[in-house]
């Protein structure tokens, strides 16, 4: 399912940290020798292409051939030139381009949207994900088509195209047959087929329900190679050929991808889990001339590493982290032995780390200067036999003597977790600590970390044994921490926004409820939302087929239990948790007398992302946990 007079609230408790400038770096990708880098970098101004050095960071050369447009895609040809996308908005297009040691030229112009391109072993042709005529954004955290008309009779097809690198195309014909979705894919080695996930239908939906098929290079024929009963990711063919590697498990939002690593036979087969029963999720893969390198969360840690079948991931590269790159969680030369992601926590902005793989470190200091307005802790407990963990972040703000009150914010999903990212002044966790809040992030199960079991144990019991370890968890944090239990605040968004509807049914602990883009009525959600496939993994059945199951775990049949205020804001465009469930629940709420309030945000997709809206949930969010939860007592 893949956060006024308030506004001014807000700026006078995050004035300190709005004067910093953050230094963004957003797809990475690294050549193939593994001696440089690529990112599409900004501070204040717009993003441009920058070639650094992977051993020292030094800039090397800075491309921005089109002041209208913002870049990404970045990824190397085998003979190191630069390949990339070029996206002018205002002209409706998006450039495939090529940069060599000097100049850039334009390979191809896609009337739509692109992604994704990969350059054959060859070096002649580039392949790009093409979405001709797109009526929106790739995606179902995307704001949505408006529902008017005659509805479910055309989708977006993302469609997979083949260029010649030596000369521009004068039209763009996808390879791939219509009506069939292509989410990601990889070259064989001799360039004569892809391997690639794909679904017939609608490509937001139907991800749950993918396949792993091989795609003809020249003729665009299909040929499957395996279906299994999980969601795929990351399909990545051996140098040799012969085999496919994939990530496989329970995820419930595209692109949220994490658990154990599969093979199969190119011809096809049953795939087989070179991973399995390890205590940590893998959420990376690549498989180099070296072998296969994979990154994983395990507990609190972010790895990079060895991945040998049969075998735990050998880590090389551990610590409490986030890291990113174009291509997922880490980037690798051709023969392995170089990584590159861009890392942060919650107490350090991003930054590009690069290196052997036993001796990745940083290399970029852009943001060295700028401070977090808190501290963090990773804090672990035991629950009902599982070892459960999060993060405890402390205001620098907190009052010198007694406890303070703190608001725990559950991650959507739920296959996800809460892993440490910077505390940006437009973050909501930032804002909730310049307030004087102390924030608990729990990563209960259901979530990525603790190995694939833990991440399945939420199946069939949203809000049963995940909740039960979020208010142990609460529990551990209030052993270590100067936190009033009688000051305590809930918030999510997505499946967080669904846990703190649910948690309103079960407890009176916490003073105050802020819920995004929320369910509340899951067998109503079923019929109006546009991603239904995701539930059946996590239900076993249809709504149609076990319709209690459904009313079981919602919050709308339990309402006469809600008592504690809330303060709930969805998109209106959202396709992934329509705002009907809010509504919904504002309306049980309100006929209830509970204190609540909705805002329902303009033409905004899933979780309100955009700038100025998203500042006003922060600003509403602080106003509502300070009436009801610092004021309590």
């Amino acid at each position: 399912m893949r956060l006024i007079p308030l506004a001014a609230l807000l700026l006078a408790t995050a004035a300190p940290a709005l004067a910093q400038t953050i230094h963004q770096y957003g797809a990475l990708a690294i050549a193939p020798a593994g001696d440089r880098v690529a990112a599409v970098e900004n501070g204040a101004a717009r993003g441009v292409i920058t070639l650094r050095s992977a051993a020292d960071g030094r800039i090397l050369r800075t491309i921005d051939p089109c002041a209208t447009c913002t870049y990404s895609g970045l990824t190397f040809a085998p003979n190191g030139d630069l390949i990339f996308l070029a996206r002018d908005a205002k002209a409706g297009n998006v450039r495939l381009m090529d940069a060599d040691a000097k100049t850039t030229r334009t390979i191809a112009t896609v009337a739509g949207i692109a992604q994704t391109p990969r350059v054959s072993p060859d070096g002649k042709r580039v392949a790009l994900l093409v979405t001709l005529g797109a009526a929106k954004e790739s995606g179902a955290t995307q704001a949505g088509v408006r529902m008017v008309g005659e509805i479910g009779e055309k989708n977006d097809e993302q469609r997979l195209a083949v260029f010649d690198l030596s000369r521009e195309a004068a039209t763009v014909t996808p390879l791939s047959p219509a009506g069939r979705y292509i989410y990601e894919y990889d070259w064989t080695p001799d360039g004569r087929s892809f391997v690639a996930t794909t679904a017939l239908g609608n490509g937001d939906n139907n991800w749950w329900v993918a396949s792993l098929d091989a795609i003809d290079a020249t003729t665009g024929a299909v040929r499957s190679i395996a279906k299994p009963a999980m969601q795929l990711n990351q399909p990545r063919v051996s140098p040799d050929g012969r085999t496919v590697a994939f990530i496989g498990g329970l995820m419930s939002d595209f692109g949220s991808i994490g658990g154990d690593v599969f093979t199969v036979p190119l011809t096809g087969g049953t795939p087989r889990n070179i991973t399995e029963g390890a205590k940590s999720t893998v959420t990376t893969i690549d498989w180099t001339t070296g072998g296969l390198r994979a990154v994983t969360l395990a507990g609190d840690q972010l790895q990079f590493g060895t991945l040998t079948p049969g075998q735990a991931v050998k880590p090389a590269f551990s610590r409490p982290a986030s890291s990113a790159a174009g291509d997922g969680r880490a980037v690798f030369s051709a023969d392995g032995r170089v990584a590159a992601a861009v890392v942060q926590d919650y107490e350090h902005a991003p930054a590009i780390y690069a290196g052997p793989l036993a001796s990745v470190r940083q290399v970029t200091h852009d943001n060295d200067a700028l401070t977090a307005p808190g501290t963090a802790r990773s804090v672990s407990w035991k629950n009902e036999g599982f070892d459960v963990q999060g993060w405890l972040l402390a205001p620098k703000t907190a009052a010198a003597a007694g406890k303070a009150p703190m608001i725990t914010m559950v991650h959507g999903g739920p296959s996800a977790a809460n892993m440490p990212g910077y505390l940006a002044p437009t973050t909501m966790n930032a804002a909730l600590l310049n307030a004087g809040y102390y924030v608990f992030l729990p990563n209960p199960r259901g979530s990525y970390g603790q190995g694939e079991a833990f991440t399945a144990a939420n199946k069939r019991d949203f809000g049963g044994g995940d909740l039960r370890d979020i208010l142990a968890g609460i529990d551990a944090v209030e052993r270590v921490a100067p936190v009033d239990n009688n000051r305590l605040g809930l918030g999510g968004c997505s499946y967080g926004g669904f846990m703190a509807m649910w948690a309103n049914t079960q407890t009176n602990r916490f003073k105050a409820i802020v819920a995004g883009a929320g369910l509340s009525n899951w067998v109503s959600y079923y019929g109006t939302n546009g991603i239904d496939q995701w539930m059946l993994p996590f239900f076993g059945k249809s709504m149609y087929d076990d319709m209690k199951a459904y009313e079981d775990v919602s919050a709308i049949y339990q309402a006469k239990k809600a008592k504690t205020p809330t303060f709930i804001y969805v998109g209106e465009r959202d396709i992934e948790v329509p705002p009907t469930q809010s509504i919904e629940w504002w309306h049980a709420l309100k006929n209830q007398n509970v204190p609540v309030s909705l805002v329902i945000y303009p033409d905004a997709g899933h979780c309100v992302s955009g700038a100025e809206q998203s500042k006003d949930v922060r600003a509403r969010s602080i106003a509502w946990f300070d009436r009801y939860v610092k004021a309590a007592r």
